[in-house]
């Protein structure tokens, strides 16, 4: 991992490209990851939610991660997150080594969402362990902090502790609360001292006002050039193209969250937008239904026209 590399910007929450059998289209992988950075993302986390990380054992995910590594033949600068947490802790550090030793830029890990009370002495004590034993000083680590999905919760005091102990590998978070008043205080509390990344295309906006690092989210597998031209005009002091940017992504967002899992809605979504196969999901989640797809097709559509360049 680098040193002084600044992650920022958009970056893809990706889906996993899955055959008719259920295994890893290894090309197909390396082929959409190139597709998303021509579409204007930065990057990529991988075995996220929309990943399905969590359905994946330890040995695919390593699979996955290293089949990933090819989008850097053509887009060496393209970023790259690895989603490695799970409920075990002696996965979490295995998997997180794995992804350092790659060269991934970052991991992103979730807090262990079993123990769902499990208070949050007990939960940096965690995360401790995982810094401390799987994280070199020169790679940099985010926290995952999505509680509709986890249950779990994380206060600020939680990461201004873990900001404090661990101030060069603790690098950020990926905040897919959803929650307003949260990505208000973030950016508030933290300045631009922790890289946050909101996990909900409709909040960027509110999210780049407030410090933000930028995204990792779902709609950047479906919108990615909406949101680059987003940052873009935010970045370039273009209020006005802002402004209106930031409206069609108020309703493109919701396109998506009307019919979840977004894995399968965006797996069933590519075949009419693009010439990608149909990609599998893994179970326990299910192909999207064909008069679904048809109806969000015709809302994306609406909302923000061709999705892509």
């Amino acid at each position: 991992m680098s040193e002084t590399k600044s992650i920022k910007g958009i970056l893809a929450a990706s889906i996993t490209p899955l055959l008719e059998s259920g295994d890893l289209d290894d090309e197909g992988l390396g082929v959409y990851l190139r597709f998303l950075a021509k579409q204007g993302c930065h990057g990529a986390l991988l075995l996220g939610t929309t990943g399905e990380g969590p359905s994946f054992s330890r040995e695919e995910r390593e699979r996955i991660l290293r089949a990933a590594l090819v989008v850097r033949q053509e887009e060496p600068d393209f970023f790259l997150l690895a989603g490695t947490g799970t409920p075990s802790l002696e996965e979490t550090i295995q998997l997180t080594k794995t992804a350092c030793s790659l060269g991934y830029d970052g991991v992103v890990v979730l807090p262990p969402y079993y123990f769902r009370n499990a208070g949050e002495m007990g939960l940096f004590a965690w995360f401790e362990q995982v810094i401390q034993r799987a994280v070199p000083k020169d790679a940099k680590l985010l926290l995952y902090h999505i509680p509709p999905m986890s249950g779990v919760s994380l206060s600020l005091s939680f990461l201004e502790k873990l900001k404090d102990k661990f101030p060069d590998t603790f690098y950020g978070l990926k905040d897919s609360s959803g929650d307003e008043a949260f990505c208000r205080q973030l950016g508030e509390h933290f300045g631009r001292d922790l890289a946050v990344f909101n996990g909900k295309d409709n909040l960027l906006p509110l999210a780049l006002r407030h410090n933000a690092a930028g995204c990792i989210t779902a709609g950047a597998n479906l919108f990615p050039y909406l949101l680059r031209d987003t940052w873009e005009a935010y970045w370039q002091g273009d209020e006005q193209r802002f402004s209106r940017l930031s409206d069609i992504l108020q309703q493109a967002r919701p396109v998506i969250d009307q019919f979840p899992p977004a894995s399968a809605l965006i797996k069933g979504l590519l075949p009419r937008l693009t010439k990608f196969p149909r990609w599998q999901t893994r179970l326990p989640l299910l192909p999207m239904g064909e008069e679904i797809l048809d109806q969000t097709y015709h809302l994306l559509i609406e909302a923000c026209g061709n999705p892509y360049i």
